[in-house]
């Protein structure tokens, strides 16, 4: 069955594995990557799909309500798998404003976008479906205790990102409860593999390895986060858009635990063996910082539901997926140097030259 599925902030890191595997899976679907392009898009992340028949891309502000209507009709979407949003904690930290209007008003434009687009059609919302990816860091923090996130848990951000995102995901919430639209949710456990923007833990710190720059730590490495390994969550992404019911929400996590200060540990293991380095000569790197202000200390991801409704399972242990993880960013350092240094800017200007 022919459908139109837009995705939005397809340019950047997990977007990029969705749209990949969705062009490539179903031939007969129209894919259409809407992205802003910030500082964390860019499109050499799809450069094996961008000449595909059936991907195209349009560059638009998911805060543009007017824009977001008119890719709607002219498109005539089918379904959406909404990913755009700012998620970096420090950066909302220091700029609250922009995570609210991103991921709250951004996600409020399309929703309305789709509302009123699907409203107009004979069989409004028949076949129709509006996904919403968020985050496990709206539920808040664990202590130490063995206890896990599940669907039932109840929502404490400490962040302005995760306050931001819990407000999202209200709203997906509230437009199935007020106006029917056919909505889900899910919330998914720290995120690493191939083309994460390098301000996050796992691409910065193989990075910084490499040149023998410091790998600072917040307080004593002893925060705790679930790994999801990227092409995994793009599966599980997948199969939710397909198969999950309507109104429900699922977590996906990666069942990989580990204290800050023991990942950053395997990382170094990893790239002084895959660079032939001897073994510890980058511990000395390790540097411990100030604490972030309203650091949560324990994110832990129950994905037993997903497993249990729609057979979805993680597909690599975490040591399997970091050495994945590492080769792959030594193996496309012209990609890192390109992000590090803002090159990545002028290969859109390049492409929007042959569109």
């Amino acid at each position: 069955m022919k459908k139109n599925i837009l995705i939005t902030g397809g340019a950047g890191f997990i977007g990029s594995h969705v749209v990949r595997l969705l062009v490539s899976k179903y031939p007969n679907y129209q894919v259409i990557n809407l992205d802003k392009l910030t500082y964390a898009g860019n499109l050499a992340n799809l450069k094996d799909v961008e000449n595909a028949s059936n991907y195209k891309f349009v560059k638009v502000d998911i805060c543009d309500f007017d824009e977001l209507l008119n890719v709607f009709k002219q498109y005539e979407i089918d379904g959406v798998i909404h990913l755009a949003a700012e998620s970096h904690v420090d950066r909302s930290i220091k700029d609250p404003f922009t995570f609210a209007r991103t991921n709250v008003l951004g996600t409020l434009s399309l929703l309305q976008a789709a509302k009123v687009y699907w409203e107009s059609l004979p069989e409004k919302y028949a076949e129709k479906r509006f996904y919403h990816i968020s985050t496990d860091e709206v539920y808040g923090t664990l202590d130490f205790d063995g206890t896990l996130f599940t669907e039932q848990t109840k929502y404490d951000p400490h962040s302005p990102y995760s306050a931001s995102k819990a407000s999202s995901d209200h709203f997906v919430r509230a437009y199935h409860d007020t106006y029917g639209m056919p909505t889900i949710v899910t919330n998914c456990s720290n995120n690493y593999g191939p083309y994460q923007f390098p301000e996050k833990l796992i691409p910065l710190f193989i990075n910084n390895i490499r040149y023998g720059k410091s790998l600072p730590v917040y307080g004593k490495g002893e925060n705790v986060r679930d790994w999801l390994f990227v092409e995994d969550h793009a599966r599980a992404i997948d199969l939710i858009f397909h198969q999950g019911k309507v109104a429900e929400t699922y977590n996906i996590g990666g069942f990989n635990e580990w204290k800050n200060i023991d990942l950053i540990k395997i990382i170094i293991k990893t790239v002084d063996k895959l660079l032939g380095h001897p073994e510890g000569c980058s511990d000395h790197l390790i540097t411990y910082v100030t604490d972030r202000a309203g650091h949560d200390l324990r994110y832990a991801i129950d994905s037993t539901k997903l497993k249990n409704e729609l057979g979805w399972e993680p597909s690599l242990q975490f040591e399997e997926g970091i050495e994945k993880t590492v080769r792959w960013y030594l193996d496309n350092q012209d990609w890192m140097d390109n992000v590090v240094n803002g090159g990545y800017e002028k290969y859109y200007e390049e492409m929007c030259k042959n569109w």
